[in-house]
């Protein structure tokens, strides 16, 4: 068993497949449309045969509540990891993104926290070898 998809709901699939192509950097993999929504994915350019993230509608009232709830605790939905936070950071901003929290050491690691415009926080994160 392994893990091949990861999902992030989105307000807008394709505003979140422009953040998530555009701004972030991944590679869309797939597009399916079904009926008025999509099954959306995007991969990591580093990692195209990797885990996969589907940008999913939030539009079940479940999800919609738990990602308002998430967003509005400051809690992130899911992470990803850079290489070198700080220039990932500069770079983020340099495109417009908004961070909650700025580059912070915690640990073995530093996170930093953004808003995806589709109403998600996401963490990224660097790991400091020991």
């Amino acid at each position: 068993m392994k893990i091949k998809l990861s999902s992030v709901y989105v307000n807008d699939q394709d505003k979140a497949l422009k953040f998530y192509t555009e701004t972030l950097g991944f590679t869309k993999k797939t597009e399916i449309a079904f009926g008025n929504a999509k099954w959306l994915t995007v991969v990591s350019p580093d990692a195209p045969d990797e885990i996969e993230l589907v940008l999913e509608p939030n539009s079940n009232p479940a999800v919609s509540t738990f990602q308002k709830a998430l967003f509005e605790q400051g809690i992130p939905l899911t992470a990803f990891a850079v290489d070198n936070i700080e220039t990932e950071f500069e770079r983020l901003k340099s495109l417009g993104v908004v961070f909650t929290m700025e580059p912070a050491k915690m640990g073995e690691v530093t996170v930093a926290v953004f808003d995806d415009t589709c109403g998600n926080l996401i963490q990224i994160y660097e790991t400091h070898k020991v």
